[in-house]
């Protein structure tokens, strides 16, 4: 999740989301990670590093693993997400290159043959993609406001994964759950990614990006119980970062509209069904 693929550096609600059918069950997540002391990396870690995903230019490479058995699609996707400033969009990793970068990063030990499932690599990068464009559908809809506006719609700049680092938001709600078990899951996020995109402004004073304003989300990933056919479902917590008042009145807004819509709009069509 959250892993895009971008061969050369460009310029600059929680949502349950159920895993499609034939859905690797494992680790899934494979984004780009901050470095281990919390920052994006020295200068000579970015200079081999794409600074739009954090993830090694050599990475790339689509040739097959020594250690390798069985043939991996090099085929990559076009997803519906805009890229930066740029007139395209973002592309999502073949299962070559998701194999390749998996053995990178030590989640596979390419010659332990009982624990390497090479036949799950496409799966996993069907699942990878779709809870991307998941994602991506809850941040228009955040966006909806200011799309409408402006009618000028977001792009995805930059993003990077920071599994381990919990937002306040998911330490807030996982002390909640000792106070109100019945309302808050004692879980923690197994994931979190932090995007940053360009909402379309006329007033920004962004000189690189002049006529957008860069916007931080937060996007908090859980795993969910199975579906009734025995496959793993997944639920987001997708919002702005409190980085402004801006975001802060944004996120309560979207509270409020949501609790109307919850205890009003129900109990006004309930309301109704029973006069008639």
């Amino acid at each position: 999740m959250g892993w895009f693929w971008s061969d050369t550096p460009s310029k600059g609600t929680e949502n349950q989301i159920v895993k499609p059918n034939n859905m690797y069950d494992g680790d899934i997540s494979l984004c780009p990670v901050m470095n281990p002391n919390g920052g994006e990396g020295s200068k000579n870690d970015l200079n081999v590093m794409n600074p739009l995903n954090f993830i090694p230019k050599d990475v790339s490479a689509t040739e097959k693993h020594p250690d390798q058995e069985m043939h991996l699609t090099t085929e990559r996707t076009i997803s519906t997400i805009p890229k930066g400033n740029e007139n395209s969009k973002w592309e999502y990793p073949s299962a070559q290159q998701m194999y390749n970068a998996m053995v990178r990063k030590g989640k596979i030990d390419s010659t332990d043959k009982d624990e390497v499932d090479e036949n799950a690599i496409e799966s996993m990068v069907e699942v990878h993609n779709f809870l991307n464009e998941s994602c991506w559908y809850e941040v228009l809809d955040w966006e909806k406001q200011y799309t409408n506006e402006t009618n000028v719609q977001p792009k995805l700049l930059r993003f990077m994964g920071k599994p381990g680092v919990l937002s306040p938001r998911a330490r807030l709600h996982y002390y909640m759950s000792y106070i109100f078990p019945s309302h808050f899951a004692r879980e923690l996020p197994f994931d979190r990614h932090d995007w940053v995109i360009l909402r379309g402004d006329p007033n920004s004073n962004d000189s690189e990006y002049p006529g957008y304003r860069r916007v931080r989300y937060v996007l908090d990933f859980y795993g969910g119980p199975d579906d009734p056919n025995g496959f793993p479902t997944f639920s987001v917590d997708v919002r702005p970062a409190l980085d402004n008042i801006g975001n802060a009145k944004d996120r309560f807004e979207h509270l409020t509209n949501n609790i109307t819509k919850k205890y009003f709009t129900e109990k006004s069509t309930s309301s109704d069904v029973e006069k008639k």
